[in-house]
């Protein structure tokens, strides 16, 4: 029964999967951000204050998601290069 297993690694179906994830990821952090400060603006009455500062710090977390997991392939070939050696 060839072609049944789970997609290697490093096939391109893998590698969509990953960046669609993280898009999603980005996505669902951001709208938090802003969702959140919405409903922070109405229960204290401050304009948009709080939109703008957790929609910002929504940008930067998936930001620092998006390198972390950009820089984890890497760490993972490091690791197996030096087990090959």
């Amino acid at each position: 029964m060839a072609g049944t297993g789970t997609p290697k690694k490093s096939s391109p179906i893998h590698q969509y999967a990953t960046y669609t994830n993280l898009a999603f990821e980005m996505g669902a952090v951001i709208a938090l951000g802003v969702f959140g400060g919405v409903k922070v603006d109405k229960w204290l009455d401050t304009s948009p204050l709080f939109t703008i500062v957790l929609s910002l710090a929504g940008i930067a977390i998936s930001l620092y998601l998006m390198i972390r997991s950009s820089l984890k392939p890497q760490k993972k070939s490091r690791n197996e290069q030096k087990n090959t050696d």
